[in-house]
This record gives C-alpha cells, structure tokens and sequence, in this order.
C-alpha cells in the first residue's frame, strides 16, 4: 500500500514488526493523518509518521495501517 502525505489513516491491528512496542496498543482504532510517509522507493517496511488524533505524532510501521476514504470516511 502506498502512503502519501495527508492520507487520512487509521490504525486497525497491532503490526508484527519489531518496532512495534506495547504502548502502541493503545493506538489500535485511533484515526490520524500522514505527516511523513518516509518512502523514498514505497519500501513496506520503512516507518512512516503519522499524527494521531489526540495521541501526538509517531513514527508507526506500514502494516498496522489502512487508509480511510476522505469521502465517507470509511476504510478503503
């Protein structure tokens, strides 16, 4: 999946990367935007940075991530 800057995400599972901690767990359901998508060749397993309704900016990996539809605001 390709992150662009702006994209409005959400954060819908725990990932399996090692640069997920325990207090990320706390993320899961939270909506935020793209702020640095830090994909220089779309490579999956850079970590991108994201700002978190509420939850401050993090920098998460890709595979916790989807992008919401701007329309309706569902998952696309």
């Amino acid at each position: 999946m390709v992150f662009k800057r702006g994209s409005r995400v959400e954060v819908f599972q725990a990932s399996s990367d090692e640069a997920w901690e325990p207090y990320m767990n706390d993320f899961i359901g939270a909506h935020g935007v793209v702020t640095d998508p830090d994909t220089s060749i779309n490579d999956p397993d850079d970590l991108i940075e994201v700002s978190l309704q509420g939850k401050g900016t993090h920098r998460l990996p890709q595979d916790c991530l989807r992008v919401l539809d701007d329309k309706q605001g569902e998952p696309s």
